[in-house]
């Protein structure tokens, strides 16, 4: 039988990752294992839920320049394949699984194991009193209106590799090594997904949408633009235009140029002088 492992990779957001945790384990199909992936974040080391699949927490080290995602999802693929997983989901921690998730993903990809697998994500409102309740989520359902979102039941094939996110996909292992994972150059925010998304194309591997993997972002605050991430968003950009000769996240320089923090320099962006 096909194996199936979840991975997350985290700091910080435990209330989140425990629902997440919940979420999976009341699943039509529950995930053969569980990995979580601890980015300098100790408390979580020996962390075991009650509900099951119990999960191994890997640590890795925190970077002075963010938070090393791309490192810290190739660190949990890696140690999935090791264990024997052939199904690799990757789920960000402020996501809860529908009760198909992992089912639906594990279908698709052993269905067709020559492509990238993403399914359609919510954002949820602030939660009620008491906390998200998995029997509702249902009734939220209204999916991100950038990204594809076929009905359960329907699949759709090919699309905008730009249009890959990391926070909720499925990939077969031999597919993830055919893409080579995600480019560790990246750190902290921004970048390293539409470089993912440019090497699948790169290594033959097109994009697939499957409407039954829903997932629902929980409610958390944000900054628009993010601000606090123009240096980690710089650097970020400045690596993908040297792999690929553009450059990413457009619209957040845009809105950075706009308020004087940003300029251009060439080809490049850099902080305004004085800033």
């Amino acid at each position: 039988m096909t194996s199936v492992a979840v991975i997350t990779v985290v700091r910080g957001r435990h209330e989140h990752l425990v629902a997440q945790h919940g979420s999976l384990a009341t699943g039509s199909r529950c995930p053969d294992d569980r990995i979580v992936v601890a980015m300098g974040d100790p408390e979580l080391h020996g962390w075991a839920p009650a509900e099951v699949p119990t999960p191994r927490v890997l640590p890795i080290e925190a970077h002075p320049d963010g938070l090393p995602l791309a490192a810290a999802r190739n660190l949990g693929a890696q140690a999935a394949i090791d264990r024997g997983a052939d199904v690799l989901v990757f789920l960000d921690v402020d996501c809860l699984a529908s009760p198909w998730l992992v089912a639906d993903y594990a279908d698709a990809v052993t269905t067709e194991p020559g492509r990238l697998w993403c399914g359609p994500v919510t954002y949820l409102p602030p939660a009620p009193a008491g906390g998200y309740r998995l029997d509702d989520l249902e009734a939220w359902d209204d999916p991100h209106p950038a990204r594809p979102a076929p009905d359960p039941g329907e699949r759709v094939h090919g699309g905008d590799p730009d249009l890959f996110w990391s926070l909720s996909f499925a990939v077969h292992r031999d597919t993830w090594t055919r893409i080579g994972g995600f480019c560790e150059e990246y750190v902290g925010y921004g970048g390293e997904d539409t470089d993912f998304g440019r090497r699948a194309v790169t290594a033959g591997v097109e994009l697939g949408w499957t409407g039954a993997a829903r997932a629902f972002h929980q409610h958390h605050a944000v900054e628009s633009p993010p601000v606090r991430h123009l240096d980690d968003i710089l650097r970020n950009g400045a690596i993908f235009r040297r792999h690929w000769g553009w450059w990413p996240m457009q619209g957040w320089l845009d809105a950075f140029a706009e308020r004087g923090l940003v300029e251009r320099d060439g080809d490049d962006w850099v902080r305004s002088r004085g800033v």
